[in-house]
């Protein structure tokens, strides 16, 4: 009853002339691929020319963040009536890089996630814990801290339009990925926090995408798992060809 998702996180990469090649090579390697839904992510300053070469296509724009503000003198930020001007149907929030490169808190990521829902952006909500956190058996308490206080104030119905990433920080661009047994139990555990707070239906209706040094090699054996619903990509998204590899072994 989920529609797997497949978002590519391009974080500090790739100019607009790098983005127009990777769609020139990616698009025509997915054209027919039905069964799931793809979001590309690029860098502020690529957005306009990815919605400009994502147009006629079934892949969606999204932004890597967001301020929590409406406009006004915040110098640096980016508002969400701005991504939706720009072509952006979802963002992504609260990523480890965010939280602990740049200090944002849970209750930041919460404002953010509140300020998306109300201007229709679909956010894209990341939790995980460190490996200090996993070897002190800490993993399902950083996941419910994080995830009550990232969906904090939002309706039963507005959880169950958005999508969760589990990305243990440790996976994060560091070519270890959790084992996707391991994976599939702290996401059914993410999965029984979101009935507990909202209800067995938005809990049943949430996506839950697994991230953390996901390949072509690696992705099967994580759509395999029942609670696994998609997967957020980093360096292997930046690939056209990897990320096409990714996109259709996910259906």
């Amino acid at each position: 009853m989920r529609t797997p998702v497949i978002a590519a996180n391009w974080k500090m990469n790739k100019t607009q002339a790098a983005a127009r090649q990777f769609l020139a090579d990616f698009l025509p390697r997915v054209a027919g691929l039905e069964g799931v839904e793809l979001i590309i992510c690029p860098p502020f300053t690529a957005l306009a020319a990815v919605a400009e070469g994502l147009r006629g296509s079934r892949v969606g724009l999204g932004a890597q963040n967001m301020s929590e503000k409406d406009p006004g003198a915040y110098t640096g930020e980016v508002a969400g009536e701005m991504l939706v001007e720009a072509g952006c149907r979802y963002v992504i929030l609260g990523h480890s890089e965010r939280r602990h490169i740049y200090g944002e808190t849970d209750q930041l990521v919460g404002a953010k996630v509140r300020t998306a829902v109300r201007h229709g952006l679909i956010p894209i909500l990341c939790i995980g814990e460190t490996l200090e956190e996993r070897e002190a058996g800490q993993t399902d308490a950083v996941n419910r801290r994080q995830l009550l206080a990232g969906l904090e104030g939002l309706t039963a119905g507005e959880v169950a339009g958005a999508i969760i990433a589990y990305e243990p920080v440790w996976a994060i661009g560091t070519g270890k990925n959790c084992d996707p047994g391991e994976a599939q139990r702290t996401i059914a555990a993410v999965r029984a926090m979101v009935a507990e707070a909202f209800g067995a239906d938005a809990a049943a209706r949430v996506r839950i995408q697994y991230g953390g040094s996901v390949k072509p090699g690696n992705i099967g054996s994580y759509m395999a798992q029942p609670d696994i619903d998609g997967a957020l990509v980093g360096g292997a998204s930046l690939d056209p060809a990897s990320f096409a590899e990714i996109c259709a072994a996910a259906r």
